[in-house]
Order: structure tokens, then sequence, then C-alpha cells
């Protein structure tokens, strides 16, 4: 399994705000390599699926909700130690906890807004960008 590529999708509130070239002007300065990217939109059908991991949680249907309201941006990004820069790059999950100058300090508006998102581990990573990119949008 590669530990150079996570991924990595700019949520809606991010595209409705105009914050896309912000915030990967942020991912470009922090060292990461963009392997894929596209503008989408999920259906109904893939938020369920995507976040069928928290579908027992209360937010789940909010979650669905919002992930479907308007587009995103997926992406799948490479750098040595991907995930864990990833991670330390958008902050925490709460715009209020995250560190100064994370991406979600500086774009989020609150824990279900949160701007982005960024996978967990290596193995989510390879998952999250296997369900948005065939093989063949990689680069």
């Amino acid at each position: 399994m590669r530990t150079d590529r996570t991924f990595t999708m700019l949520k809606p509130d991010s595209v409705e705000k105009g914050y896309i070239g912000a915030i990967l002007e942020k991912i470009n300065a922090a060292g990461f390599k963009i392997v894929a990217m596209k503008l989408t939109q999920m259906t109904r059908r893939d938020a369920m699926k995507f976040y069928e991991v928290h579908k027992e949680r209360p937010f789940y249907g909010e979650l669905v909700e919002y992930m479907t309201r308007g587009p995103i941006v997926a992406a799948i990004l490479e750098k040595e130690n991907a995930v864990a820069d990833f991670r330390t790059l958008i902050g925490a999950t709460n715009p209020a906890d995250a560190a100064e100058g994370t991406i979600r300090k500086l774009y989020a508006t609150s824990i279900g807004e949160n701007a982005i998102h960024g996978s967990d581990s290596d193995e989510n990573a390879a998952i999250e960008g296997a369900f948005h990119f065939a093989g063949r949008e990689l680069f």
C-alpha cells in the first residue's frame, strides 16, 4: 500500500464560498503534488456509500444532505508521509479547536461545515481515492 498518497475533498461550503484557489494554494505550499483532481457533485447514493461508516451516528443524515447540496473538489495528493502531514495541514474537525494557519481554522465555520476532508489512514486514502477516481485519472 502506498504511504505517500492521500485523498481529500473540498466540501460544498468551500466551493460555495470561492475558497478553492486559496485552499489549493495552501496544499501546494505545503509540498503536496496533485496527482488527480476534479470538480464533481456527489449523488445521495454516493454520499451514503462514502460515509457508510457513520450511518449509525446521529449526524449521518445531515452529513449526506450537506455533502450533496453542491459540488465538491476531489483530489489525490502525493507527498512523503502524506496522510499524517495532510491531517496536520487541515487541522482539527472542529475549527474552534484547529491550530492557527490550518485550513479548517481559516476556512471552516463549524464541525458540520468544516471545509475539507482528509483521509485518516493509508488504507482509507486508497479506498476513498478509488471511490472517486479510475486508474486512468491518476497521474
